[in-house]
């Protein structure tokens, strides 16, 4: 299961709630979908944008005392399946291999960036995720980086050990 959000907190009187969405997927609060929660399942039975985050209505939720009891709570869902996306979880740990086939360390974690996620190395490299060609879950990222990508983490490193 992926963590695709949070509850934050009641609105209204009629058990509507806040929802921060962490997934990029807004279709995950379509009405019908089912998330997994802390104490259970809830099916979304409607939901709509609201100041950067999401209102939700969940069947059964119908009053206020049982949108409290939802506060803080995590709501999870299993991932999609679409072959066209790069999911977080499945470049974790794989290793980054550039187009000259040069292994240059595995993903630590993925930043969120405006411009394009940047894939963090145990190297200490940043490797903008826009560069991937290819890539086998958990095992292997291949990218196409323009030249000298690499050189200044290089660069950095050999001070670093000289200094």
């Amino acid at each position: 299961m992926l963590e695709i959000g949070r509850i934050t907190r009641p609105h209204g009187v009629r058990g509507e709630v806040n929802v921060l969405l962490t997934s990029n997927r807004t279709e995950r609060l379509d009405p019908g979908s089912v998330l997994d929660a802390t104490n259970g399942t809830l099916e979304v039975r409607s939901s709509r944008p609201h100041k950067g985050g999401w209102l939700v209505q969940f069947v059964g939720v119908n009053h206020r005392d049982q949108a409290e009891a939802l506060r803080n709570v995590v709501l999870s869902a299993e991932p999609i399946d679409d072959p066209d996306e790069l999911w977080v979880h499945e470049l974790i740990g794989a290793t980054v291999i550039d187009q000259a086939g040069v292994a240059h360390g595995a993903v630590e974690r993925v930043l969120d960036n405006p411009a394009s996620d940047l894939l963090e190395l145990d190297s200490g490299s940043l490797v903008p995720a826009r560069f991937i060609v290819s890539h086998i879950a958990g095992e292997e990222i291949r990218v196409d980086v323009p030249v000298g990508l690499f050189d200044l983490d290089e660069a950095a490193s050999e001070r670093d050990v000289d200094g």
